[in-house]
């Protein structure tokens, strides 16, 4: 059977092009900025919504290969995509080594390199060089990558039962992503013993998610069916947890309820809390929910066809450089902040000029990459 000829959707490229704008803001704390990303709406933010875009994205990619039926070269495509997050990732962790080396005289930044985890590796730099390279020791915020590595790495056995067991794939990974949040189980570091702040035994269940959702529009089709009642039940949950975020009697409220059912009730605190390290249920239903109900938009394919959001397309087009410079970029604008009286001129300009950068670094991307396709054309 002939596969569907398959259009870009570029609702991915918007959304994840907007979920790469408020993760660049909200790397850079202490600003009046980041109360106007969606964490502040709601229960996950824009790196709960990256990785199960990046779910997306691989099972569009890649998902051809294995309902055609892949061999062993073409299913383990997705480790030579590893391998390049890996030495990126390599990469942006030296730059920020070496603008703390740099700047770390200055008490604020070196009190900083003490909070972002990055200190130690500092003062003995060849007992953390292994570490580091291993994914063993990673950064605050500079931690994204390593998760979205392990996860292509395991991709190749995920696409494959996908595209024979989705159901069983799907609750398998839901098992799994209760027993490692109610276990607390998750990857070790070295050579401090701090876990993975990302721990991917919780979070593959985003990329899951984005994988089967994937596939099925690469066969010109929906992961889940529309159902009315299911549409209004997430918006009533989004509408929810709004309100919990915005009223805080509500979430005083809520806040002791959920203590209640844990305390009294026994119910594990997978289901009561908002853990971001192992994405408790809270955060987990809240990005499942935005995701189906904004899938369910039509006016959503309208504006990713607009030509007044291709800047936010054209970053998530290029995801990784923009995601990679953008990790840099925050880092120096947290030490510049650090090193300077607080100032909202300052932020915004840290801001502004960090996201044309971006967009700087996508467009010149984009350029590449076509001239590439226009010499390989002729």
């Amino acid at each position: 059977m002939a596969e569907p000829a398959r259009v870009r959707d570029y609702r991915i490229d918007l959304l994840r092009g907007l979920a790469l704008v408020m993760i660049f803001i909200n790397h850079i704390p202490g600003t009046i900025w980041e109360h106007l990303t969606s964490r502040n709406f709601g229960f996950s933010d824009g790196a709960e919504g990256f990785v199960l875009m990046s779910g997306m994205a691989t099972g569009l990619a890649y998902g051809a290969v294995f309902l055609r039926g892949a061999t062993l070269q073409t299913a383990l495509r997705p480790w030579r995509r590893a391998l390049t997050l890996w030495w990126v990732h390599v990469l942006v962790t030296l730059c920020i080594l070496a603008l703390f080396a740099w700047a770390q005289h200055d008490p604020a930044v070196a009190a900083m390199a003490v909070k972002r985890n990055i200190a130690r590796a500092l003062s003995d730099p060849q007992m953390f060089l292994a570490p580091l390279a291993t994914l063993g020791h990673q950064f605050a915020y500079a931690d994204i990558l390593p998760l979205y590595i392990v996860l292509m790495l395991v991709a190749p056995g995920l696409l494959a039962l996908a595209v024979r067991w989705p159901r069983g794939l799907m609750v398998g990974s839901l098992l799994l992503w209760f027993i490692a949040g109610f276990t607390r189980t998750t990857l070790p570091t070295w050579p401090l013993h701090n876990g993975w702040f990302f721990n991917p035994l919780s979070w593959q269940v985003l990329f899951v998610a984005g994988i089967l959702t994937g596939l099925a529009m690469r066969q010109g089709q929906r992961w889940l069916p529309v159902r009315t009642w299911a549409v209004c039940l997430s918006w009533a949950f989004l509408i929810f947890a709004l309100i919990w975020l915005r009223v805080p009697f509500v979430a005083s409220w809520g806040g002791h309820g959920l203590w209640l059912l844990h305390e009294y009730a026994y119910f594990p605190s997978i289901l009561t809390s908002f853990d971001k390290s192992y994405e408790f249920l809270p955060r987990l239903l809240h990005i499942l929910a935005l995701g189906y109900a904004l899938s369910t938009l039509p006016a959503l394919k309208t504006i990713a066809n607009s030509p007044k959001v291709s800047a936010l397309i054209l970053l998530g087009q290029h995801s990784l450089p923009v995601f990679a410079t953008s990790t840099v970029l925050a880092y120096v604008a947290q030490v510049t902040k650090a090193m300077n009286p607080p100032s909202i001129l300052l932020d915004t300009a840290l801001i502004v000029g960090g996201l044309a950068i971006l967009y700087a670094v996508a467009w010149l991307r984009d350029n590449q990459k076509r001239q590439l396709q226009s010499r390989a054309a002729a």
